[in-house]
């Protein structure tokens, strides 16, 4: 490749390919710089470092995950259905990598456990996800009113064993998603106001 044509985004779709092909352990940048045909210099111009490319590559893995929560959040159904279309997409994102790529699901695991920062960004966006469609049900009046953020942290604390990835090997589990129903049905009856009926 002409490294005038490198671009951050080339840079991440190779780190992602050679992450997948050898393994979090044993990728490096030389790796990287090999599959676009440059320098690693070329590609150091760009990350200043080996962790920077690989909380680059995570950040992106995990801002597709994001990328269709954030269109329920946005969504025009009422906040409950909201609520509870938003927290089984997040389970089904997690749950369809984990079992469906399970060697790429642990690839990103590992990125995941040297990247706390990345993670806590990732983890601070999803909040405020939840809270942006607490506050909205609680202007519509469909949630009693209580304090979206802190309510939000509540409601995604109680669903981490359907989501966290440390708890993946339970996904697969019979009446996991029989739990996860029961669950959801009892979180959103709880910050139903009254006269409201849980929405399904």
């Amino acid at each position: 490749m002409n490294e005038s044509a490198l671009t951050p985004e080339r840079i991440l779709a190779a780190a992602e390919d050679v992450l997948r092909r050898f393994g979090p352990g044993k990728a490096t940048v030389v790796d990287v710089a090999q599959a676009l045909g440059v320098s690693h210099g070329s590609v150091y111009r760009h990350f200043a470092s080996k962790a920077a490319l690989r909380d680059a590559v995570l950040r992106v893995w995990l801002e597709r995950t994001m990328a269709p929560l954030q269109i329920i959040a946005n969504g025009k159904a009422a906040p409950p259905t909201r609520l509870r279309q938003w927290l089984g997409a997040l389970r089904e994102a997690k749950r369809d990598k984990a079992l469906g790529d399970p060697e790429l699901f642990a690839t990103y695991g590992a990125l995941a456990a040297d990247a706390r920062e990345v993670i806590n960004e990732h983890v601070e966006h999803l909040r405020g996800q939840i809270s942006s469609i607490i506050a909205a049900g609680v202007a519509s009046g469909d949630f009693r009113k209580v304090d979206a953020r802190a309510t939000a942290l509540t409601i995604f604390d109680a669903t981490t064993r359907f989501h966290y990835p440390g708890l993946a090997h339970l996904w697969g589990n019979p009446g996991e998603d029989a739990a996860f129903k029961q669950l959801i049905d009892l979180l959103i009856r709880g910050l139903a106001a009254d006269g409201k009926p849980a929405a399904r």
